[in-house]
């Protein structure tokens, strides 16, 4: 559906099928035409750079992530260059020696290793929650949640290794209080991969996520939005908070009343040029969430009914993790669990078609710079593997 907006990307690797559009997106042209004017505005603009940047940049890229996420305030958003950062300062507001963490088994590695290195310490107590069997883990999560004595209660939107969904986040954001728990989602294959209305609890959850994947950005543009009243004053915190309305004791460290109190310190913006730029370029064309979305699931039934319906190739033993089913909200990309998942990559990279591995799990991600005759590719190649 944007195939025609790729053309650079497409044209470095002409020969190359990219169904791992969930892990490194391709970037489209206006990307490319943003980069360098993110490079000419550095330096026609030299010292008065910030000037521009906190007086249009980030005021425009702040109200793209309001618009899409349905925020009221897109003051309460901040960005950084990876969420891992983020997550360190939401941490920090806590502000308790030992920090109660409810979670689960499938979260980003990001999250994994620094909050599994933090219980080593015993700077946090963990309670992990198996997210299978899928169909109650809902439940299953929820009941641990109301158990109560957490801090902190963070869960992603979409699991990045199985595309399976944590289901309705409204019951978790009632829990969730200034003095605790807080609730932080982790949106990062849930933002721009399927319509995400945070209207009704934005004011009790962090959402985190960034433009490296459906936002179609890269690295570098990644943002939280926080709600007012949770952690007031972070202690990991960069110089960038001091600007704005300021509260805090007199002498001491001020902090931003709004979602600014969670900014860092200076960073490469030229990731907000790209976001913005693609922002504008899907106001253009006039593409929602949902025609993306609507898109992929196209692409998606093509592929599972040709590989279902086949006995060829390894993937015919392979368990669907997600597979489409109806037309609610899911997944960008299709996770199917096989023991030799590692092998139908490497010889689908021998076609010049890219996929991705987790463990035993191979995904492949659909995304609006593919067609249905790049399925039909990709299938007939999976058929003979």
């Amino acid at each position: 559906m944007l195939k025609h907006r790729f053309t650079r990307a497409l044209s470095l690797s002409p020969e190359r099928l990219h169904f791992a559009a969930h892990s490194h997106h391709l970037w489209p042209d206006v990307s490319y035409e943003a980069q360098g004017l993110a490079w000419d505005d550095a330096n026609r603009h030299a010292d008065r750079k910030w000037d521009l940047i906190f007086g249009e940049v980030i005021p425009a890229a702040q109200g793209h992530v309001a618009r899409l996420l349905g925020l009221p305030d897109a003051n309460s958003i901040v960005f950084a260059p990876n969420t891992h950062d983020l997550l360190l300062r939401i941490v920090s507001a806590v502000e308790k020696p030992t920090v109660r963490i409810l979670t689960t088994d499938a979260e980003f590695h990001s999250f994994r290793r620094q909050s599994q290195r933090w219980e080593e310490t015993g700077a946090a107590e963990l309670t992990t929650v198996p997210i299978e069997p899928f169909d109650s883990f809902e439940a299953r999560f929820l009941a641990e949640a109301q158990k109560g004595g957490h801090d902190l209660i963070f869960v992603s939107q979409v699991f990045f290794r199985t595309g399976t969904l944590a289901g309705n986040l409204e019951p978790l954001a009632a829990l969730s209080r200034p003095e605790g728990p807080w609730v932080v989602i982790d949106g990062y294959h849930g933002f721009m991969a399927t319509p995400t209305d945070l209207s009704g609890i934005h004011d009790r959850v962090f959402y985190l996520a960034g433009g490296y994947k459906y936002a179609m950005a890269g690295e570098g543009a990644c943002f939280l939005h926080a709600p007012d009243g949770y952690g007031p004053r972070p202690v990991v915190t960069g110089w960038f908070a001091e600007f704005g309305d300021l509260e805090g004791p007199a002498g001491g460290v001020g902090y931003r009343t709004d979602g600014g109190r969670f900014w860092g310190a200076t960073f490469d913006v030229s990731a907000l040029y790209r976001f913005n730029a693609v922002q504008d370029m899907l106001a253009a064309e006039g593409i929602a969430i949902a025609d993306m979305a609507e898109h992929s699931r196209r692409l998606q039934q093509q592929f599972q009914s040709a590989i279902q319906a086949s006995d060829k190739g390894l993937l015919a033993a392979a368990r669907w993790l997600n597979p489409v089913v109806g037309e609610q909200a899911r997944a960008r990309f299709l996770a199917l669990k096989h023991p030799e998942a590692a092998t139908i990559r490497d010889r689908l990279l021998e076609a010049h078609i890219v996929t991705d591995v987790r463990d035993d799990v191979i995904r492949f991600g659909f995304g609006p710079y593919q067609d249905e005759a790049d399925v039909e590719r990709l299938i007939a190649a999976c058929l003979s593997v």
